[in-house]
């Protein structure tokens, strides 16, 4: 059995609410767990190795924000983090999914066409080696082996997460510092896709990309751009 490494905690408070809704979704979309699933096969990428650990800084439109990533939490994770990252991937993206004392979740471009072509790129499951508690980054997933390029931010301690459906969402890195007070101030008004919500429905970013969520949701905040500032 791993052992959990070590992580800075965060307070934050835990509601029956929070957990009722992780433990009532289901599908995409009408969904209350982070989750990105993928019909595709999957599609060969280049392997990436990434340094043992890196912060990346992402400048959003409600401020900078900075997340350091260890490799030994979850390798292919990280590796994965840190090649969408070093390409550009979430420059312009918006946070699509922001649920006020749950999580913030992201990584879906803004471009349509790259969102087909990484639909597929699932890579497999890390196991959990760490718990998600506040201030900590995880991929979203919607079964095994479904992360893609999706990831969230857990607003508050989320301990069901760490085992739900068996195989829980592995964090790959945190939130440094201040940085979750950029956090919380994302725009959450939307809340959850419909039905549950007045979200965004996935399906329809990744059609028509940010034209549809300028459109329909230009409340929502953005990834001016991620970077790696230093291994």
């Amino acid at each position: 059995m791993s052992v959990p490494l070590p992580f800075s905690r965060y307070r934050g408070r835990r509601s029956l609410a929070v957990l009722a809704v992780i433990l009532a979704a289901t599908t995409v979309g009408s969904c209350a767990r982070p989750t990105a699933v993928s019909s595709r096969p999957p599609v060969s990428v280049p392997p990436v190795v990434a340094p043992d650990s890196f912060v990346v800084a992402f400048e959003t439109s409600a401020g900078r924000f900075d997340v350091i990533a260890r490799r030994a939490l979850a390798p292919i994770g990280v590796d994965r983090f840190y090649a969408l990252v070093r390409d550009g991937f979430f420059d312009g993206a918006r946070f699509f999914r922001v649920v006020p004392g749950f999580v913030v979740q992201f990584g879906i471009p803004a471009d349509s066409a790259v969102a087909a072509a990484w639909r597929g790129r699932r890579i497999p499951d890390d196991s959990v080696r760490a718990s998600n508690v506040r201030g900590t980054i995880a991929f979203a997933r919607g079964g095994p082996e479904t992360r893609t390029t999706q990831l969230f931010i857990n607003l508050a301690d989320n301990p069901k997460l760490d085992t739900l459906a068996t195989i829980g969402f592995p964090p790959i890195g945190e939130v440094l510092g201040n940085g979750m007070l950029v956090v919380d101030s994302l725009y959450g008004g939307y809340g959850e896709a419909a039905p549950r919500g007045l979200g965004p429905q996935q399906d329809s970013i990744r059609l028509q990309g940010e034209p549809y969520l300028a459109r329909e949701f230009p409340l929502l905040d953005r990834i001016v751009r991620a970077w790696i500032v230093k291994p």
